[in-house]
């Protein structure tokens, strides 16, 4: 994936050195960031007044969640936190899944480092006593 996005990269670096990106339309003038353009207009006023008074979509709660996990997760130094915080976004994940509507796209490579971890949690569980934490 590394090597893609280099080549992407390089490519658009040459074309940006031979001008290729010039004569594009609104070229000099500043950008409209607006991110609600496909939002219908009637929406787009409630959306602003509940963004303006801070509240956000469930959706953007729970990536900010997953972001405070993530990092939660790289400060615990004990496996058996991690497992638990792990547990946590995987949950969190399938209710993003729900908000979307469908499954979510997960890359192979994602996949596979999830089974692991699973296997290494299942095969912890085996070599601790019961009642062991």
């Amino acid at each position: 994936m590394k090597l893609l996005d280099a080549l992407v990269e390089q490519r658009i670096a040459a074309a940006a050195a031979r001008g290729d990106f010039d004569d594009l339309p609104g070229a000099g003038s500043p950008q409209q960031l607006d991110d609600d353009l496909l939002v219908p207009e009637e929406v787009r006023v409630a959306n602003r007044i509940l963004k303006n008074a801070g509240f956000v979509p469930p959706a953007v709660e729970q990536l900010r969640a997953l972001r405070d996990l993530e990092a939660e997760i790289a400060r615990a130094g004990d496996k058996t936190a991690q497992c638990r915080l792990r547990a946590r976004v995987l949950a969190l994940d399938m209710a993003l899944e729900s908000l979307r509507g469908g499954p979510m796209v997960v890359p192979h490579e994602y996949r596979q480092r999830i089974s692991e971890r699973i296997s290494e949690r299942v095969d912890d569980q085996r070599v601790r006593p019961a009642g062991a934490q």
